[in-house]
């Protein structure tokens, strides 16, 4: 059982253990480098993947659902923000802070980052996507962990949630 990520027709298709280690080093970026609402809304569908409180083999999205802006300019600046975290985890920002060496999040970092390069964001999301709307963008951090949280809706960030030896 695993999760899959798509857009541009492409896949990223990943292990439950896969899957959270890719949120997990993507998120630390994401968190670091959130400033505006559409950022905080993509942290928001970020911390939806938390196999930990969603269930194993139940996340994952497609590019195609996410809401990218109405303008072309705000397409763009959607568009930059998520190759600039990922760029940023894939320089192995902040790993130091997990509590496991993340196997493979290099290779799945760089599949990422060539379907969003490739992908094409339109004015409007493909119909019955998840994708966090402005009232539910991530705005709460973690203060033990500083990551953006799904607080207050959940009682900790990602690293919370999982109970201390979860082996990967």
């Amino acid at each position: 059982m695993g999760n899959v990520f798509g857009g541009c027709g492409q896949s990223l298709y990943l292990s439950n253990g896969g899957t959270e280690v890719f949120i997990d080093v993507l998120m630390l970026a994401v968190s670091d480098l959130a400033d505006g609402e559409w950022e905080h809304r993509f942290a928001a569908l970020l911390t939806l993947q938390d196999q930990s409180v969603m269930g194993r083999g139940a996340v994952g999205f497609d590019l195609r659902d996410i809401d990218w802006g109405a303008s072309p300019t705000e397409r763009a600046r959607a568009k930059d923000f998520v190759l600039r975290s990922a760029a940023l985890a894939l320089s192995r920002h902040r790993w130091r802070e997990l509590p496991y060496e993340p196997p493979f999040a290099h290779r799945y970092l760089l599949q990422f980052s060539t379907m969003v390069e490739s992908f094409v964001p339109t004015s409007a999301p493909r119909p019955g996507g998840d994708f966090p709307s402005p009232q539910e963008r991530a705005v709460a951090s973690c203060t033990r962990h500083r990551v953006l949280s799904a607080l207050p809706h959940w009682e900790g960030c990602f690293l919370c949630n999982r109970s201390p030896g979860t082996g990967r």
